[in-house]
């Protein structure tokens, strides 16, 4: 008996020796080098104070409404639990990987009866076998870290899965926001057209009994009635742009939106910003999680090397087992019946026809396609806000010189309609004046809506929107790649 433990602790002892070995290694290559041609400043003058991206999506945004509108999206919006879903299922797959690098422990109990020749008699012989114990079944011992270095590519995409699930979030935030300034925007240009059309009624009107007095031609009264049909035309569309609008941001919310939610006027800003800070372009890289999630997919595309070398090598992997055996069952728990194995086995296929070679090959193909990924990821972040600069640059002087046209269309129209009345001119100036005024002040709607949604686009294109309040702290977990750059 005492062999048999002596035996047994030296097994013990390998294995646990095989297993400290093989935590420590890893065949995953250098990680690759981002290009130097990545953009490191915005192509637009601005504000590099800290980036409005570090507010939270409550603190950005200054109406409660909308605030309340974004907090439903977030709990309801179908794409938000998918996100979460895949968040799930990402974790459960990080923690398959994780349990294959440990021993699967069973119990056993089985009764065989068999019968067989004697050799010495000749005669028939039936036996029994009771047998009841534990056993690890197919351990495999990772001295080339391939376990390891699937482990790392499951929690890589794990983060990554995360990531997605923060981009998706900043995603949604802006749409919505825009969603709701849209609808408040749609009912304004109705507001605008229903007054146009009420004015446009009184002209034909006026004209009409000035043609039934015998005072113009029919020509005034026909060019008043084509603008009486435009401007209903307009207000049929403008409604259904408002209709469309709510059923857009009721499809985002994932629920109808509570009228009290709705604005009930044209909204003239959605935050109290007044400078729209970038912050440094290394902000950028932390606080855009789809540039994070591009960065972990390209390490767990470094573990799948790691994973792809070590199958080149031999695969060891241990069997055994320990538990008591007996032909009968009313000794199968007495002194002497306790049994145990130990069967190390080594698995090196000679002839794969370069099956193995080739899967390497893929990986460091998949390394580099997820590098091409992760610097386009950057060069597009800083489009989209350098995009967003431009517009921000000039949308102030749009503005007021659009006001100003504004202005001067309206005085135009009460001029000419004074002339008109006065007889001094004919009523096609009314209509021209009138048309520049009204398109102007279309015009200016659009403006507005452009600016408003400007500030949204540089708030999402920055990274804004991940916390709820500039007071809440995020964590980005490093990933496989870091740790051992860290680990060096």
């Amino acid at each position: 008996m005492q062999n048999i433990w002596s035996i047994t602790g030296r097994s013990i002892a390998v294995s646990s020796l095989a297993f400290a070995l093989a935590a420590c290694q890893s065949m995953r290559g250098p990680e690759p080098v981002v290009k130097s041609d990545i953009p490191t400043d915005y192509a637009t003058q601005h504000s590099s104070g800290v980036s409005i991206a570090e507010q939270g999506y409550k603190d950005f945004f200054s109406n409660p409404q909308l605030v309340k509108v974004i907090d439903l999206a977030l709990q309801n919006n179908r794409d938000m639990r998918t996100a979460i879903l895949n968040i799930q299922k990402a974790q459960a797959q990080y923690n398959i990987t994780e349990n294959n690098r440990l021993p699967t422990l069973g119990t056993s109990a089985e009764f065989d009866r068999s019968r067989s020749k004697s050799v010495l008699t000749g005669q028939p012989v039936t036996g029994n076998v009771y047998s009841a114990g534990l056993a690890v079944t197919s351990y495999e011992l990772d001295f080339w870290g391939r376990l390891k270095s699937l482990k790392d590519a499951a929690l890589d995409s794990y983060l990554a899965m995360q990531s997605t699930r923060d981009a998706t979030q900043i995603s949604l935030i802006s749409q919505v926001a825009e969603a709701w300034l849209q609808y408040s925007y749609a009912n304004a240009n109705l507001k605008l057209a229903e007054d146009t059309l009420k004015t446009q009624m009184q002209a034909y009107n006026l004209n009409k009994k000035r043609f039934d007095v015998g005072i113009d031609s029919e020509v005034p009264l026909r060019q008043a009635q084509i603008s009486v049909e435009t401007a209903r035309a307009d207000v049929g569309t403008y409604r259904t742009q408002a209709a469309q609008a709510q059923n857009a941001l009721n499809l985002l919310v994932g629920q109808s939106v509570p009228t009290e939610l709705l604005p009930n006027s044209t909204i003239r800003s959605v935050t109290n910003e007044k400078t729209f800070a970038t912050g440094l372009s290394s902000d950028l890289l932390n606080n855009r999680p789809d540039i994070q999630q591009s960065a972990y997919s390209l390490s767990a595309a470094g573990a799948n090397i790691g994973a792809a070398k070590a199958q080149l090598f031999p695969t060891i992997s241990l069997t055994s087992s320990a538990g008591l055996a007996s032909s009968e069952l009313s000794d199968l728990f007495k002194s002497g019946s306790f049994i145990w194995s130990v069967a190390p086995s080594l698995n090196l296929p000679i002839f794969d026809w370069g099956t193995r070679k080739a899967n390497v090959k893929i990986s460091k193909v998949n390394q580099e396609l997820a590098l091409a990924s992760y610097e386009k990821t950057i060069q597009t972040a800083f489009k989209e806000v350098s995009d967003a600069l431009a517009t921000r640059a000039n949308i102030g002087e749009r503005l007021d010189a659009q006001r100003s046209l504004v202005s001067a269309t309206n005085r135009t129209y009460q001029l000419s309609n004074a002339r008109y009345r006065a007889g001094v001119d004919g009523y096609l100036n009314v209509l021209t004046a009138q048309k520049d005024a009204y398109t102007a002040q279309q015009a200016l709607l659009s403006l507005e809506l452009s600016n408003l949604n400007n500030q949204i686009e540089l708030y999402k294109t920055l990274g804004g929107g991940v916390k709820a309040y500039s007071t809440d702290q995020t964590y980005h977990q490093p990933s496989s790649a870091e740790v051992q750059s860290n680990n060096k």
